[in-house]
């Protein structure tokens, strides 16, 4: 399986922490205090491994999937470093192609979905839906849909952009607008139950989106 992270994934943190502060890796644990010891949790896609770090040590039952070999060998570095405290499951796979439907107490796509482009993302999410058990959780973390005065959109839209670009010329990933997840949370059957907001320089760049899905 071809590996676009492969260069990109050996400086992914360090690139992370510096366009967005601490917001990002905020953003990512924003809904996982809500995991109990015992519960299972996927993620979608291992980015930096600290937030499925962060759900094991609250005892949660841990899986990772994602397609790059070099972000799993991240995850493997920082899972070492802890001494083999905690354990995650992790699989190298295409996420459409993992199905363990019904299985998840909460299902986590953070900075994950805007990899795809807007005909396929509804696709994605809705798979992992499906892997959510009925009453389940699933949670969106991501770029903010752009609101607020004229200058504030303006620069969340070229924020964006030069992210999204930055990622399209380093690992291939799509180029798009950014996509307001509650909206297609909401499309896809799910209740929004919460919204999480992260700021870089006052103004709320980054959202975790809790979703539930019916009972």
């Amino acid at each position: 399986m071809f590996d676009r992270y492969t260069i990109v994934g050996h400086f992914y943190d360090f690139v992370s922490n510096l366009y967005s502060g601490k917001s990002i890796q905020n953003c990512k644990i924003a809904h996982l205090d809500l995991l109990k010891p015992g519960d299972k949790v996927l993620f979608a896609g291992v980015g930096h491994g600290r937030d499925a770090l962060y759900a094991a040590k609250r005892g949660a039952e841990v899986t990772v999937v994602d397609l790059s070999e070099t972000m799993l060998m991240k995850l493997r570095k920082v899972l070492t470093a802890e001494g083999g405290k905690v354990d995650v499951r992790q699989v190298h796979s295409d996420i459409l192609k993992f199905d363990e439907a019904g299985t998840y107490d909460m299902v986590v796509a953070n900075f994950f979905l805007n990899v795809f482009n807007r005909s396929m993302m509804p696709r994605v999410l809705d798979h992992l839906i499906a892997q959510a058990r009925p009453g389940g959780k699933v949670v969106v973390g991501d770029f903010a849909y752009p609101r607020g005065n004229l200058i504030t959109r303006a620069f969340k839209t070229a924020y964006w952009y030069f992210a999204v670009i930055f990622f399209w010329l380093i690992a291939g990933n799509s180029v798009h607008d950014i996509y307001n997840y509650p909206e297609f949370m909401a499309k896809s059957g799910l209740r929004i139950e919460g919204k999480k907001h992260f700021r870089l320089l006052a103004m709320d760049c980054y959202w975790s989106v809790l979703g539930r899905k019916p009972a």
